[in-house]
């Protein structure tokens, strides 16, 4: 299903990380959504991560080529080597910007730690012709880690009037620099393209627009996510 011969560009983020951009990711993206419709009805809300709208698991055999893909193209241009776990997911954006939890209304990271053999990347397919639903930001931290670590565990415990009184950071969807994060680079959104990232980068979907957000997979935020546990490379 993969593109066998990707055409890859690398967008480097303030100096130290890169982000890898390949068009045409899909021989046949179409189909993915038509498989997205068909199972509407399987997808979920979790409450275990702060993903803000509907997921559905991918076979593991789709998981493998999404894998084999990132092998071949990707995961050595990542300082990476075997992949020890990995799996993806379909994901439609949807909850309303009131709605969202203090931890869904600020960039994330795929891992607080890792150890130090691992190295953690993502990647986002876009599977969503309107362009305004948003691409990937990136996010760096203004403070050490001493200070955004206990920011990131209130934002799982507190409610949102606890949250917005102690860090000034009020409930929605975050497009923009704040007092504790700075807005890097925005990967946009196209459709049939696929972005891979360290996931150790602090990201958000970058949702402008909110009111246009729909839970219908043909017109809504669609997307497939995939994340990979990999070794370290020895030279990394």
């Amino acid at each position: 299903m993969f593109n066998p011969h990707p055409r890859i560009q690398t967008v480097p983020i303030a100096g130290r990380h890169v982000c890898h951009v390949i068009d045409d990711a899909l021989q046949h993206p179409e189909a993915m959504v038509d498989y997205a419709a068909a199972h509407l009805d399987a997808f979920e809300e979790k409450s275990h991560n702060g993903y803000p709208g509907l997921e559905l698991r991918m076979p593991e055999a789709f998981s493998a080529q999404l894998d084999t893909f990132f092998a071949t193209h990707l995961r050595s241009r990542m300082g990476m080597r075997r992949t020890e776990r990995m799996y993806s997911r379909l994901a439609i954006t949807a909850t309303p910007p009131e709605q969202l939890k203090p931890f869904q209304s600020i960039c994330h990271i795929d891992r607080l730690s890792v150890q130090p053999q691992h190295r953690i990347a993502a990647s986002v397919l876009y599977l969503f012709r309107d362009d305004t639903l948003g691409g990937t930001a990136f996010y760096g931290p203004k403070h050490p880690p001493q200070v955004i670590v206990p920011l990131i565990e209130d934002s799982g415990t507190l409610d949102a009037d606890a949250f917005r009184d102690k860090y000034g950071i009020a409930t929605g969807y975050m497009t923009a620099s704040n007092d504790w994060f700075e807005k890097l680079v925005v990967v946009p959104a196209r459709f049939n393209r696929i972005i891979f990232y360290e996931g150790t980068l602090f990201h958000t979907g970058e949702i402008a627009h909110p009111e246009r957000l729909v839970r219908d997979p043909r017109r809504g935020r669609l997307c497939l996510n995939g994340f990979f546990t990999c070794r370290r490379s020895l030279s990394a």
